[in-house]
């Protein structure tokens, strides 16, 4: 315990007497460019409750928020590892609509005829096989990019337009639906959701994995003679993630099912309900699941693998990078084709909540991806970016779509504030970069 407190190693939290709030950022190491981004959404989130009459900070409008933004959380983390790579992908939304009317195509003109209707294999094999559309056009552009040397821009702006095109192609503009029950799960929606024991279990699981995510990497600095923070700040940081994890589980059991759906439930189940109905609280969506499960392997991947270094090696230096002998060439279409699978992904929930494929699925989701990840502290001069900031990023762009509906601002209007924040958030990165050079 004495290392913890003192010696030469127990400086991370910065000069000692240094207090207030400079203090504490220094000790607990916290990324000040993603300490302001929490501090905006919580602005946004205000303003818009303010202005909404007490409706955008409900437990009901805050469900359906983490639901909206899932498909876009999930390209963002793709979007990240692209942009890191000095590139962009302006055909996600795209790919999105094409993948997403592939899938719904699938089990809803093909596979029935096979397997019948409802089959509990047609939603693995739509999902299978919707990714490995994504993964393959993903590799088909970034094989033109990296080893034919055409530049990002072009290539995917092209597949913007062929993919789009495409995806009217495979139905002849028709709308498909509806969508087996068991893929639907993946949308959300009362069955779509863990429920509140659940919701709770993965509450309490999810703030021992961060306890003991801050032990192992203490072990880790102390292993590899690295400063350590102060035991207050990491006492102080672990309490406050168990607060925000704990609370926004008991955000999300406090929306509770429509009446109708929890008294059909309960004749089905043969509960008897008490008087004013059963209440039974959603809970986390699957979508919000899946969005978290990617975000926390690709953070893995992006931070814990050969292939994420390699990655962010080619985004600070290209030249080095291939002096290094790293095959930068493989390495980018590799990223191209992950960022194919999770545009089929983000396809999935999205087809799913909406349970149906249609031509317009997808549209400008290329202009909310890449803001959510620039918002989030990607450098657009590439070798810089987190996961974690791009989901966040993420939040903070549904978040203003979100309130500006409630407020009943005309859709043009809504574009024109979506695309001055991402301006806004492009010259932020750059006054960061000039002032840390």
């Amino acid at each position: 315990m004495s290392q913890a407190t003192t010696g030469p190693t127990a400086t991370a939290g910065g000069a000692k007497g240094e207090g207030g709030l400079k203090g504490f950022i220094r000790a607990t190491e916290i990324d000040t460019r993603m300490l302001g981004m929490v501090g905006a959404l919580l602005v946004i989130w205000v303003v818009f409750h303010f202005l909404s009459g007490g409706i955008f900070l409900t437990p009901r409008n805050l469900w359906n928020l983490t639901v909206q933004t899932a498909s876009i959380a999930v390209m963002a983390t793709g979007m990240v590892l692209v942009i890191v790579t000095r590139n962009i992908d302006l055909s996600v939304g795209s790919i999105l609509g094409f993948t997403g009317m592939a899938m719904a195509a699938l089990q809803v003109d093909i596979l029935p005829g096979l397997l019948g209707f409802n089959s509990p294999f047609s939603w693995i094999i739509t999902l299978a096989v919707g990714v490995m559309i994504g993964i393959a056009i993903g590799g088909l552009q970034g094989y033109v990019i990296a080893f034919l040397g055409v530049p990002a821009f072009i290539v995917t702006l092209g597949g913007l337009l062929v993919w789009r095109g495409g995806a009217w192609w495979l139905t002849s503009g028709r709308t498909v639906a509806p969508l087996d029950d068991t893929f639907r799960l993946m949308g959300g929606g009362a069955t779509g959701s863990l429920g509140e024991t659940w919701t709770w279990i993965l509450a309490l699981v999810a703030c021992v994995a961060v306890a003991i995510s801050l032990v192992m990497a203490r072990r880790r600095r102390v292993r590899f003679g690295f400063p350590l923070r102060p035991v207050w700040a990491e006492a102080t940081m672990a309490a406050i993630a168990g607060a925000v994890i704990l609370g926004a589980a008991w955000i999300l059991n406090s929306y509770h099912w429509p009446s109708a759906i929890a008294r059909r439930y309960a004749e089905a189940q043969g509960i008897e309900a008490p008087e004013g109905g059963l209440q039974i609280g959603y809970g986390v969506a699957v979508p919000v699941l899946i969005a978290i499960v990617v975000g926390i392997v690709m953070t893995f991947v992006a931070r814990r693998t050969r292939f994420g270094r390699y990655v962010f090696a080619i985004g600070g230096n290209p030249e080095a990078a291939e002096l290094a002998g790293i095959n930068t060439r493989w390495v980018l279409m590799k990223v191209f084709m992950l960022m194919g699978a999770l545009a089929a992904l983000g396809a999935a929930i999205s087809t799913a909540r909406l349970n149906a494929a249609t031509n317009a699925l997808g549209t400008l989701d290329e202009l909310y991806v890449i803001a959510a990840a620039v918002i989030g502290g990607t450098s657009l001069a590439g070798g810089a970016g987190t996961i974690i900031g791009a989901m966040l990023g993420a939040l903070v762009m549904q978040s203003l779509q979100s309130g500006m509906v409630l407020l009943g601002v005309d859709s043009p209007l809504q574009s024109i504030v979506v695309g001055i924040v991402l301006v806004v958030a492009v010259w932020i990165d750059t006054v960061y970069r000039r002032r840390a050079a």
